[in-house]
């Protein structure tokens, strides 16, 4: 069982077992559907995480009964995205609430919102600008951090590994893209930096690092499992991730944000077009999690995240069209539904503003 901002998701033993019906006639369930593998159960934001929490300790953590053997649903493909839904979704929070941060920050540190107070910049106390910074900038330099969490979360084992690939030790990764700093070169070959902002890296590590812990839990006697699981799974873990995986995958994290910018930026509107023509859909089919990785990703190498725009329309499309079903609607159950549903598409669209470009 996992959750995303508006729906409860949940993998089923037996799926023919389910009274859709009862649960859709449940007060405030929005409706119900199978896909991607799981029976989603749409209640909105806010309300989601509280019935997950019950649902959770009725069930017991993450929603698995031990006794009750789970199949894999859907296909490899699904399998997949539903892996980045639940990775990225809950790192996805963080960062709106950093973007309206910086926002706040911008405008508290405005000279013209100042001088209403009778301040300038310069007198603003360094405190302050130290405090803000702090709110601002933790989740974006400490990123790959959040992602091997997430993903030690989904896959088991220790997040420490995240940790360490942005340890003060090793040189900035913004600096070295800014030519300010030097990569270090090991074997004469493979340059090794920090990967503050990169997330594909993270979470490569993180999948990999999870199996090496559980292959040695299997295989190292019990009296030893305490010192030498952790110690093999943190070195391999942090070689891996530092000679091989992030060197790779950081690379691999550039072209597809290039093959992404460079769709987005054709002549005439025409990746915007086809974006916003396709964007919608994905979250029907459920896949609109992959979009997630992207949307960090740009985040946290360029300062700019082109898809909100794109997206912002959609989300007022829909405002304006449930908003309509609302008004004209004679059923009350789903003018309850409605008006609360415009409201949510709107707050989506402004939470979509606050990360076009929050680093600006």
């Amino acid at each position: 069982m996992a959750h995303c901002a508006i729906r409860l998701r949940i993998i089923t033993v037996d799926k023919d077992r389910i009274d859709m019906d009862a649960v859709e006639n449940v007060d405030k369930v929005k409706g119900s559907f199978f896909n991607a593998g799981q029976y989603q159960v749409i209640l909105g934001t806010g309300l989601v995480n509280k019935v997950y929490d019950e649902v959770e300790s009725l069930l017991g953590s993450g929603g698995t009964a031990p006794q009750a053997p789970v199949k894999k649903e859907g296909n490899a493909f699904q399998r997949a995205i539903r892996v980045f839904g639940d990775v990225f979704v809950p790192i996805f929070p963080v960062l709106v609430a950093t973007g309206l941060f910086m926002g706040l920050r911008g405008l508290f540190t405005q000279e013209a919102f100042l001088a209403l107070f009778g301040l300038t910049p310069e007198t603003l106390s360094p405190n302050f600008i130290l405090f803000t910074e702090v709110l601002t900038d933790t989740a974006f330099a400490f990123l790959p951090a959040l992602v091997c969490w997430s993903t030690f979360r989904i896959f088991g084992g220790n997040p420490v590994i995240g940790l360490m690939l942005v340890n003060p030790a090793l040189p900035n990764a913004y600096e070295v893209g800014q030519q300010v700093a030097e990569p270090l070169m090991f074997f004469g070959f493979i340059p090794v930096v920090g990967y503050q902002g990169s997330v594909l890296p993270a979470f490569i590590t993180g999948i990999v690092a999870s199996q090496i812990q559980k292959w040695l839990e299997k295989k190292i006697p019990g009296s030893l499992d305490l010192i030498l699981t952790p110690f093999l799974t943190l070195l391999s873990g942090c070689v891996l991730a530092l000679f091989i995986i992030g060197p790779i995958f950081h690379e691999v994290e550039i072209v597809i944000l290039n093959a992404v910018e460079w769709l987005l930026n054709l002549p005439g509107g025409l990746g915007g077009l086809l974006y916003g023509s396709f964007g919608q859909l994905l979250g029907i089919f459920g896949v609109h999690h992959i979009l997630n990785f992207l949307k960090i990703s740009m985040l946290s190498q360029t300062g700019w995240n082109l898809l909100n725009p794109i997206g912002t329309c959609g989300n007022m499309a829909q405002a304006g069209a449930v908003l309509a079903i609302a008004i004209k609607t004679k059923s009350n159950k789903m003018k309850q539904i409605a008006f609360p549903s415009a409201l949510s598409a709107t707050l989506a669209s402004l939470s979509r503003l606050c990360l076009v470009s929050p680093c600006r």
